[in-house]
């Protein structure tokens, strides 16, 4: 007899929504931590599109403890001494709440609260050193000397997943399927985050950032409020940032400091800084992710999304763990683990916008990685078109699409390298 139906490794997001979707269910579910408590070592979090949690926790918005419903959405083109923004703010995104800004320290604690009150035993500062593997199936796991079994096994241990690597069923991820997060969460009190942002109430902000903000390297800024903080960093893509010979702490200073976003945070008291590795392959990651007696979901399956607009991470591994729990309640009704019982995992999040939107994007991480105008000269295009039309120095006016034509020959931009940026675009987003 095992000693458990279910045994989940790590209680981020994705864990801790299986685990308690499998509770409830009736399943005997062990969760196991390596913090010394859930969110203790994660430097994630951020904008939770939040409408899947309502599926398992209703109500998620009003009674979990996120900091902002964000209804203010800003692309920013940042140059070295101007920015070009495309602001939407939209009263539609509050109700119901489309997206939140999350604190990980805040929310995962929150969530393990929840796996254990539908019935999940969790243990929390347990480093696991290995899966068991039996002679057909993975058994359960090993930590500190001791063995627990259960009939199935889910993975949920992040993006570099070394449980499934140290079993030999995934191999470590090359690094253009990885990027870099670094991230400043810094406190600035409630009042001026409102001030600040243009804000009413619990409304926030969230702005991505493309151009000078890494300084060439491929990737993104971010900044989005939270209660009475800013949290701002950069995504840089792994490969591209080894080969430009940068350090990612000055691109992360260089961003803070801008002239342009500096002033949001005047005054600000740092919380918190630290970096992450962040999946960036897309649809191309979700290889090798079901097994027998054992899945892997979240960020240990790739489940991440940057589409330039928007990075989504957390709704995905959501969404993936009620997949998985899903199809692991169904093999153990059916007594059957293996690897083909499993696999109605893969039909579950395919059949979902979790699998649809990786399919729809799975050309984002080519075009983001290897577009260089999308890192400078489109920003310091638009900012010189609006140079044009809005410095007045005495000069005759001339008609915009004149300003606009000079400002595109002075640029350097050739005509086939805009054209084949837009199309790239037009397929990639």
């Amino acid at each position: 007899m095992e000693d458990f139906d279910v045994i989940v490794v790590g209680a981020g997001v994705a864990g801790t929504v299986a685990a308690t979707a499998l509770a409830r269910e009736g399943r005997e579910v062990l969760l196991v931590e390596r913090g010394t408590e859930p969110g203790a070592k994660n430097l994630s979090g951020g904008v939770f599109y939040s409408r899947v949690m309502e599926e398992i926790f209703p109500g998620f918005a009003q009674e979990a403890p996120v900091e902002r419903v964000i209804t203010r959405n800003t692309l920013s083109f940042l140059n070295a001494t101007s920015a070009v923004n495309i602001d939407y703010w939209d009263q539609r995104l509050a109700e119901p709440v489309n997206a939140v800004s999350v604190l990980r320290a805040h929310l995962d604690p929150w969530l393990a609260q929840q796996a254990e009150e539908a019935g999940v035993s969790l243990i929390s500062g347990v480093k696991v050193d290995r899966l068991m593997r039996g002679d057909t199936h993975f058994c359960g796991i090993e930590a500190a000397g001791e063995e627990m079994t259960a009939k199935v096994v889910i993975a949920a241990d992040g993006v570099n997943s070394f449980l499934a690597q140290g079993a030999g069923v995934r191999p470590k991820q090359p690094t253009k399927n990885l990027g870099l997060g670094i991230k400043s969460v810094i406190q600035i009190g409630e009042d001026a985050v409102r001030e600040r942002f243009n804000l009413v109430g619990n409304e926030g902000a969230s702005y991505a950032i493309v151009g000078d903000a890494t300084m060439g390297v491929p990737g993104g800024g971010f900044m989005y409020t939270n209660r009475d903080s800013v949290s701002m960093g950069v995504v840089l893509m792994l490969e591209r940032l080894t080969d430009s010979g940068l350090a990612s702490t000055d691109i992360h200073d260089h961003l803070l400091a801008h002239p342009f976003l500096a002033p949001f945070l005047e005054g600000g008291e740092l919380l918190e800084y630290g970096c992450h590795l962040v999946a960036e392959g897309g649809q191309a990651m979700q290889e090798g992710i079901v097994h027998d007696g054992l899945v892997l979901i979240g960020d240990a399956a790739g489940f991440t999304l940057n589409t330039g607009l928007t990075v989504r991470g957390m709704d995905l591994a959501a969404g993936s763990a009620l997949a998985a729990a899903k199809a692991v309640h169904a093999a153990i009704e059916a007594g059957d683990y293996s690897r083909l019982a499993l696999q109605s995992y893969v039909d579950e999040y395919e059949a979902s916008f979790v699998g649809k939107d990786m399919h729809t994007y799975r050309h984002t991480p080519e075009f983001l990685g290897n577009d260089q105008l999308m890192f400078g000269p489109a920003g310091e295009l638009l900012a010189d078109v609006f140079y044009g039309a809005y410095h007045h120095d005495l000069s005759p006016r001339r008609h915009l699409a004149k300003v606009a034509l000079d400002a595109f020959k002075g640029s350097g931009i050739r005509v086939g390298d805009l054209v084949k940026t837009g199309y790239r675009a037009l397929r990639a987003l």
